[in-house]
């Protein structure tokens, strides 16, 4: 079917038999298809169409941005079962961050972890992306709400950054002062600031952006927080100005588990440009090296690093795969 807006004379069709919007037809712009007639998702306790589920547009969250929100990944283990990485950790994080922007929340984490399983059955997902979003009820105003909405959707998600080595800009954008929000909730209002940022790098033919904080230090990406390696050690920003990633503390894990030493500072971009190798981490990311910072590249072949190691790892953890451990080198060793 052929839609015509009026007073316009852009003509727009379908982006695909089965997507859920549509594009215009003089453009050849390539759009993820997030659902189809036959998607189902969780919408306050019942299985819906997505085609067929709504939301108020007066929603609180629809104007100011007022929301909370997750991203979860499952994957096929080695075992070819379907497994929700990480579910509790993801969902305590989804009331956590709904108590800090004062949102009404009454959900259980098993409540939520069964209704995600189901929505993977029922679109028949194992190596998915999921998207849990908590939002308000119709509200111009800035009173405090009585009550919030729920869903849950999944879809499947090709890498989201890509599978080669990154080129990153540092962006002319900071991430916002931890006093005029609680940075520490994955708030749907925040992501405006990664946006303009993500959107700003790759204008200028860049992959990513990398965001400092209001003082200068590193912070991290636009949805991923952000390590470095140098001689034989990892580096990443101490919380406080950063969204506490359930992915950095993965990786984390896995560098106590490998023996490979790691330290939360606060560094600059300068020291940052003088590192062996550095890569993003997060739900959607994973773990996904940098070729190179405004154009600096990285001193270390990255496939003998102990990022890619990390990387590896990090693959093995979520499909339940043993750690292929690697005996580590000190740092004294490393500089020898």
């Amino acid at each position: 079917m052929d839609i015509v807006c009026k007073n316009r004379k852009t003509k727009y069709e379908p982006a695909s038999t089965e997507a859920g919007f549509f594009i215009p037809v003089s453009k050849k712009t390539i759009m993820a298809s997030y659902y189809n007639e036959h998607t189902v998702l969780w919408l306050n306790g019942e299985f819906v169409k997505a085609s067929e589920a709504k939301i108020d547009l007066y929603s609180q969250s629809l104007h100011y941005g007022y929301s909370v929100f997750e991203g979860i990944r499952s994957y096929r283990n080695i075992h070819g079962e379907t497994k929700i990485f990480k579910a509790k950790e993801h969902y305590e994080r989804l009331e956590q961050s709904a108590r800090l922007m004062n949102m009404p929340y009454k959900w259980s984490v098993e409540e939520l972890t069964a209704a995600n399983y189901e929505v993977l059955k029922r679109n028949n997902l194992q190596d998915a992306y999921i998207r849990p979003v908590v939002y308000a009820p119709a509200n111009m105003s800035f009173a405090k709400n009585n009550e919030s909405f729920i869903t849950i959707q999944a879809w499947e998600m090709q890498p989201f950054l890509g599978d080669k080595l990154l080129r990153i800009k540092t962006s002319s954008y900071q991430r916002p002062n931890p006093k005029g929000f609680n940075i520490q909730a994955k708030a749907g209002g925040h992501y405006v600031n990664s946006i303009l940022a993500s959107q700003e790098a790759k204008a200028a033919g860049y992959d990513e952006a990398l965001l400092t904080d209001l003082n200068g230090y590193v912070a991290e990406g636009p949805g991923a927080n952000v390590f470095y390696e140098k001689d034989g050690c990892l580096f990443t920003p101490s919380l406080g100005n950063i969204l506490p990633g359930i992915t950095r503390a993965t990786v984390l894990e896995l560098c106590k588990e490998l023996d490979i030493p790691v330290k939360e500072i606060l560094f600059s971009l300068d020291e940052m440009k003088e590192a062996d190798a550095a890569f993003f981490c997060g739900t959607a990311a994973e773990v996904i090296g940098w070729e190179s910072l405004d154009d600096i590249k990285f001193k270390k072949d990255w496939n003998s690093s102990l990022s890619k190691q990390l990387q590896t790892a990090y693959k093995e953890r979520v499909t339940e795969k043993p750690l292929t451990k690697q005996k580590q080198k000190s740092p004294r060793e490393v500089m020898a």
